[in-house]
């Protein structure tokens, strides 16, 4: 097969077919997905793997017939990976969302769109109750999905274009905005090996939740919502109905944390390089933070409500380390716990993981750069006319980075600004509005107050206020320029 190269336009037909060719790929891959719920499905005596099985032979069928359309190798301008990565996600959603909507009776579009997208990008906001008798084949695609989205469709992207002839990793660093060092030479290597450690995670976490008390089903489930830091539950109640295990809470929380840290650097750590998290400033300061509120919610907790501290301890490690992971399990409702503590986890929802994980948020490097540039603004002020080197860890960073970093935090939280008052227009209330839009954009899960608090979920908001949050959920899953980009005339003028 020759090889040519085009310039993407929008009547170019060969580039048309390449993109066919990379989502037919996806769509054949989430087919097998889709498989093998229908067989766990099956062998659970589940009438639901009739939908599963209907859903795959459809995404199949699809799937089969834009491979057929696509053409031979084509050269890709970069930026129209960004438009690449866009339909791949929407096309994986609307595919994932007909399992759902088949076998959930009542289930409308709107509902089925909105627990799906959720689950891609790893939100964990759901519309679903009654998770307790919910058929179990639901239960397990649910976590899957959100197991496939934490990593997994980047890592079959990576693995994907490079045999196509276009670079891969170029494609993952539209989807997420790592400045952690490039450890391994070929992307499809890194791949691999950020894979193995997504695996090792998930399976780790599996064995030790069985070990816990929870049975295979729930432990699985459960593992793949942790490595995921997804967090939708088997249950209404959330991690909540372990509360009888306090053990599982703590390893939840070892997961969820190990989850958020950059993947790049454990294999680092796997290539010899012992304290490569350690030494990492942005892991430092993720873990510093964690450990600061745990504290302080811990303490607050024994002072006001007379709480053993033990069981203070646990259950405010749980779920700090879940809201800022972006995991958003539950342990109980938090915010009964008090103004301060409605507070910091309305701070913890922004603050996110590290970058090169699977949390989602402004991530913690960022937050780290821009309190950088304002010493140095600061510095500025004392000495005008000194000449300041900032350095991140081992590297400089100069101003147009800090810039960079700046933009983007000004746009996070525009965004979340302006979808609160679209659901605002919805006649949500304040702290509903507020923290909704806060939750989607930072891929969280629960908000705050009566209705979509950790008590609640978004079953009873309007249908309008849904489709705007799930353009939230993937604004924020793609670090919202990917998307924001497309809006632009001036992305589709040259």
């Amino acid at each position: 097969m020759s090889t040519y190269s085009y310039s993407f336009t929008g009547t170019d037909t060969g580039n048309r077919h390449f993109f066919y060719r990379v989502i037919g790929y996806l769509l054949l891959s989430l087919s097998g997905a889709q498989l093998l719920t229908t067989v766990v499905s099956f062998s659970l005596a589940d009438k639901a793997f009739w939908s599963f099985l209907l859903s795959a032979c459809i995404t199949a069928i699809a799937g089969s017939m834009l491979v057929v359309r696509s053409g031979g190798v084509v050269q890709l301008k970069k930026r129209y990976l960004f438009l690449l990565t866009t339909l791949c996600w929407l096309t994986i959603c609307v595919f994932s969302a007909l399992p759902l909507y088949l076998s959930i009776p009542g289930l409308s579009i709107t509902d089925a769109w909105f627990e799906t997208v959720s689950a891609i990008t790893t939100t964990g906001s759901t519309v679903l109750s009654g998770l307790d008798t919910m058929p179990k084949g639901v239960l397990f695609w649910r976590a899957l999905l959100q197991w496939i989205g934490g990593i997994g469709i980047i890592v079959m992207a990576i693995a994907i274009l490079p045999a196509l002839k276009i670079g891969g990793m170029k494609l993952f660093k539209t989807e997420s905005s790592d400045i952690s060092e490039k450890i391994l030479p070929r992307s499809s290597s890194l791949s691999a090996y950020i894979l193995l450690v997504y695996l090792s995670i998930s399976a780790a976490a599996a064995l030790s939740y069985a070990i816990g008390g929870m049975s295979w089903f729930d432990a699985i489930t459960h593992a793949m919502t942790s490595a995921a830091t997804g967090g939708f539950a088997n249950y209404d109640a959330s991690f909540g109905y372990f509360n009888d295990k306090p053990w599982l809470l703590w390893l939840a929380s070892l997961w969820m944390l190990l989850a958020a840290l950059p993947f790049v650097l454990f294999v680092g750590m796997a290539k010899g390089d012992k304290w490569a998290l350690l030494r990492d400033p942005q892991v430092k300061a993720f873990l510093a933070v964690v450990l600061a509120v745990t504290l302080m919610l811990t303490l607050y907790q024994i002072h006001h409500h007379d709480r053993p501290w033990l069981d203070a301890l646990t259950h405010t490690l749980f779920n700090v380390v879940s809201v800022i992971t972006t995991c958003g399990y539950a342990s109980e409702d938090y915010s009964l716990w008090g103004s301060m503590a409605v507070v910091l986890f309305f701070y913890l929802t922004f603050s996110g993981g590290c970058s090169g994980s699977t949390s989602g948020g402004l991530k913690i490097f960022r937050t780290q750069l821009a309190g950088y540039l304002l010493l140095k603004q600061l510095n500025l002020l004392i000495h005008p006319n000194a000449i300041w080197t900032q350095k991140y860890g081992s590297k400089k960073v100069d101003d147009a980075l800090l810039g960079a970093v700046l933009a983007f935090a000004f746009v996070y939280f525009a965004t979340i600004a302006i979808l609160a008052l679209v659901l605002s227009m919805f006649n949500l209330d304040f702290v509903t509005a507020i923290t909704g839009a806060a939750t989607a954009v930072s891929n969280v899960g629960p908000g705050l107050g009566d209705i979509i608090g950790p008590a609640g979920n978004f079953a009873s908001l309007p249908d309008g206020a849904k489709w705007s949050l799930t353009l939230g959920m993937l604004l924020g899953r793609l670090e919202i320029l990917t998307m924001l980009l497309l809006f632009t005339p001036m992305y589709w003028r040259y």
